[in-house]
């Protein structure tokens, strides 16, 4: 039944508009849309959003929705560095009461079974999925008490969210890694697979490289894939 939700909304385009902007850190930014009442998705699945106020090459791309079903806009979170696609350029031009355009969103980045722990697996941007999927976790007070361990590497130290992290740690199960290295990393998935080896939900979300390097990593801990959720962030 999901799919068929899915491959509706994949032919429901909307247009939304922009409230607000702001800067998260020295190359990531935030844009929040205002959010229609008939609007809503799953925590970690992603949009096609495509440019409208002017024409660009490649107007089309997949971003994930930050957040929450629950909160009363739609968000986009995104790294813009200091060469930024045609793409990221006009989304720095849009001010408030500018649009984009929006479908969907689709995918099946998300947890299953809330009864199970849950490891979070997160490459720099990839804390996207993760910050929505938390906030509405915390919304529907649905954690149940099962552990939520979020692994969260970033070379930079930037860790974006981190107050609203330490924030919904202190109201879930949740407990967050910030970690700079892969080898750190390489340890603290040692270290959850060994406890909750195939009772846990396992999944990592950024660059392609690192999500596909990762995932062989976790699945070399005879994690069966099927425990395993993967979101691959293009471009980065």
């Amino acid at each position: 039944m999901s799919f068929f939700r899915d491959f509706l909304k994949m032919f429901k385009k909307r247009e939304i508009v922009l409230v607000e902007s702001g800067k998260e850190s020295e190359e990531v930014y935030t844009f929040r849309f205002k959010k229609d009442s008939d609007v809503n998705w799953i925590a970690g699945q992603h949009g096609l959003f495509s440019i409208t106020h002017k024409k660009i090459k490649n107007a089309l791309k997949p971003f994930t929705v930050s957040s929450a079903p629950t909160e009363n806009y739609i968000q986009l979170t995104m790294r813009i560095g200091h060469n930024p696609s045609e793409f990221k350029r006009a989304m720095l031009e849009l001010k408030p009461g500018m649009k984009v355009n929006m479908t969907g969103p689709v995918g099946t980045f998300h947890p299953g079974d809330t009864g199970r722990p849950l490891v979070m697996i997160a490459g720099g941007i990839g804390i996207t999925p993760f910050r929505s999927i938390l906030k509405q976790i915390e919304a529907e007070a649905r954690s149940g008490g099962n552990p939520i361990h979020l692994l969260y590497l970033d070379s930079k130290q930037s860790y974006l969210f981190q107050e609203e992290l330490e924030e919904l740690a202190g109201h879930l199960p949740l407990h967050v890694t910030y970690l700079d290295t892969r080898d750190d990393l390489h340890r603290e998935i040692d270290t959850l697979t060994a406890k909750y080896k195939n009772d846990g939900q396992y999944l990592i979300a950024g660059p392609k490289s690192m999500v596909s390097d990762i995932a062989a990593f976790v699945q070399n801990k005879q994690i069966s894939k099927r425990n395993i959720k993967k979101d691959s962030f293009f471009g980065y």
